[in-house]
């Protein structure tokens, strides 16, 4: 599990198209495939728009930073609904 989040936070590039951004999100589905999110930066001139993220084979990711942007979360005490519930 460890090894498909390596890249979450970081910039990254595909292998593939050469396409940049920052992993934000990783993906895991039923028939075993683990995609990532990556989603490019911000154009200057454009600042309020917010660019849509790609989908990615993880195993296509290449990281391209030494460091994540932000801390990333250890996923061991995340509230969940249970621990917040909703309340009307």
């Amino acid at each position: 599990m460890e090894e498909h989040l390596k890249h979450l936070g970081f910039k990254v590039r595909d292998k593939v198209t050469g396409f940049v951004g920052i992993c934000e999100s990783i993906s895991f589905d039923l028939y075993g495939c683990v995609q990532a999110v990556v989603r490019p930066e911000v154009d200057k001139k454009k600042a309020t728009e917010v660019p849509e993220g790609r989908w990615f084979d993880e195993k296509r990711l290449v990281a391209i930073s030494k460091s994540p942007v932000m801390e990333v979360p250890t996923f061991e005490n995340v509230a969940g609904p249970c621990e917040k519930p909703y309340r009307a």
